[in-house]
């Protein structure tokens, strides 16, 4: 029980590896999952490729969760006018220096690592870093809460999510407790009935869960959210920093990449880094040897991330073996399906081009003419008595991950034909087209109502002849037909806009109804190659149920609390002009 500045008492496991008894550097890793009961036979995967280095590995149950003291508020506010405020940053100091000082037998050195809460855990311990940590590896971890990861994506609630996570992060202080959905086994249906999650909080929340109870009393970007993004408090780089996420990661995709970013502002030595891959959530800790149940990718890119990356990484920086590394991001770019070294990221070599939307439903490079006024436009109606679902039903819980592991790498021909949803294609392409940095997208659209969503999906189509039926001459198993690459839809960028942000995100707004707007969207960076004789799609939509809360499509002061009369159909229209030009932005190399 490792004292803190307060006298609050933290529950910490310290491991040391049998038949070592030369003094080694510490790894930390502080969770809210919970801490190991006893000794295990070997080191967790993750880290097993550090083993032959020698650590202490210390273990440690945040503030409030299972046996340690003290209240979890789930939160990483730091209060700029009181710096004495206890944090999770403080804890992760005051926990290093009680380490370093009690501890017999280790070097004095200390290195951070988790993925996740951990993660998040071990940056903001570089808010005020102890002289003693001298590696970090943030990975998943997130920075802003209302802007994307975890809760929200650009201010819409992650509602199926956030309702599993939060009730298991603070329902019960001694266990990761699943959400009690009664009976239900769709959660689809189960989610419509709620209507919202002011219901959810006031039936089966019942103010013991208060972060989910902050999405409802918070629902625009305001003082409490601002509070929570740590990241404005780092300063100059002074600890290595090993920023680590995944291209397809369902929970954290943007929190390491804004670390990274921000970091970079202040590093004259060059010790912030960035290592991406074709990865969920976490699984560059296993073999990473599959984009979800159907797309091989040939090689154990997990298995190499953790021999070849993260324990060169450590071992330089704690051991003092080794080579200091000498690029500055590392990716495993996808289609291609190899490490890429890149001296910076995005790579200078990167040019932004324009890929447009046209109104007859094609995708090209060529931007649309003059159209006359009544074609050149798509149209469809948005209903949110039948959203679209974001992965095949039925849907089932976040716990265990089942599903819901790899939803975003999954084959997007679910939604095919439904007449709420516009699809844009392009022709095969006749050569791999590289694309390697931030993407985003620009839609012209318009609205009947006085508050929308639109989400914009980029997907990479496989021809119908990418790959030989396994099964042979004979027939398929049942369901191997359609768990194949033939004709798949692997979506590579995905994100929403909601419409009364649109103008300010701490002031909501009415959007007026049948005016043209454009929509701005952040795809988040990617690495990846549309290999020759791929097809390039577009997909647009108004819903994304129950990922994210349904959007009344009329406007009201809060939509977690929307009353169900403010749910209304919607008609929605997506324009390809010369003037009003909808695209994709890329940024490709080399075409």
């Amino acid at each position: 029980m490792v004292p803190m500045r307060d006298g609050t008492k933290l529950q910490t496991v310290v491991l040391r590896p049998r038949g070592r008894t030369e003094r080694l550097p510490i790894l930390l890793v502080r969770t809210p999952y919970g801490v190991p009961g006893a000794a295990p036979r070997q080191a967790p995967g993750y880290l097993r490729a550090m083993m032959d280095d020698g650590y202490i590995i210390v273990m440690q149950s945040m503030r409030g969760r299972f046996k340690s003291e003290g209240s979890f508020s789930a939160s990483m506010a730091v209060d700029p006018e009181n710096p004495k405020v206890i944090t999770e940053a403080t804890d992760a100091y005051d926990t290093i220096d009680w380490l370093v000082k009690s501890l017999p037998g280790n070097t004095g050195k200390v290195g951070m690592l988790g993925v996740s809460y951990p993660g998040l855990a071990a940056a903001v311990a570089l808010i005020k870093p102890h002289p003693a940590l001298k590696a970090v590896s943030p990975q998943a971890a997130w920075v802003d809460w209302w802007m994307n990861d975890d809760l929200h994506r650009g201010g819409a609630i992650r509602l199926s999510y956030a309702t599993d996570w939060l009730w298991g992060l603070q329902a019960e202080k001694m266990d990761n407790a699943p959400f009690p959905y009664d009976d239900a086994w769709d959660l689809y249906d189960w989610f419509l009935a709620r209507g919202n999650a002011e219901t959810i909080e006031t039936e089966y929340m019942k103010g013991r869960v208060p972060a989910f109870r902050a999405l409802i009393d918070h629902p625009d970007y305001d003082a409490h959210w601002k509070r929570e993004r740590w990241i404005d408090r780092l300063g100059r780089t002074t600890v290595p920093t090993l920023n680590v996420a995944g291209f397809w990661d369902q929970e954290d995709p943007w929190g390491s990449w804004q670390i990274y970013r921000k970091a970079e502002q202040n590093d004259p030595d060059g010790l912030n880094l960035m290592v991406a891959g074709p990865w969920n959530h976490g699984s560059w800790t296993g073999k990473g040897d599959m984009i979800g149940p159907v797309v091989p990718i040939g090689t154990e890119s997990g298995t190499q991330f953790q021999a070849e990356i993260q324990a060169p990484f450590f071992r330089y920086w704690l051991h003092g073996k080794g080579q200091k590394p000498a690029w500055e991001a590392r990716m495993f770019q996808s289609g291609s399906n190899v490490w890429k070294s890149y001296a910076q990221w995005p790579p200078r070599e990167a040019k932004p081009t324009n890929l447009y939307l046209h109104a007859d439903g094609t995708l090209s490079f060529s931007a649309p003419g003059a159209a006359a006024a009544d074609s050149g436009h798509r149209d469809y109606v948005s209903d949110p008595a039948r959203p679209v679902p974001f992965r095949a039903r039925p849907i089932s819980p976040t716990y265990p991950c089942g599903d819901w592991c790899w939803w975003e790498a999954r084959d997007q021909r679910f939604v095919d034909g439904r007449p709420d949803i516009l699809t844009y294609v392009s022709a095969p392409l006749t050569e791999d087209l590289t694309v390697s940095g931030e993407v985003a997208a620009t839609i012209f659209a318009s609205t009947s109502g006085t508050d929308s969503d639109f989400v914009v999906k980029l997907i990479d189509v496989y021809p119908n002849t990418a790959q030989k039926a396994p099964w042979g001459d004979g027939a398929p198993a049942i369901g191997a037909y359609a768990d194949t690459l033939n004709g798949y839809q692997l979506p590579i960028a995905m994100e929403v806009r909601r419409g009364r942000w649109l103008a300010s995100r701490e002031k909501p707004a009415a959007l007026t109804p049948g005016k043209a707007m454009a929509w701005q969207f952040p795809l988040r960076d990617h690495d990846h190659v549309f290999l020759k004789g791929h097809r390039i799609m577009v997909q647009i939509q108004s819903s994304w149920f129950p990922m994210l809360d349904r959007n009344p499509q009329t406007f009201v002061p809060n939509i977690a609390k929307a009353p169900p009369e403010a749910y209304r159909k919607a008609d929605q229209r997506v324009f390809s002009t010369a003037d009003m030009a909808s695209r994709i932005v890329l940024p490709v190399v080399g075409r």
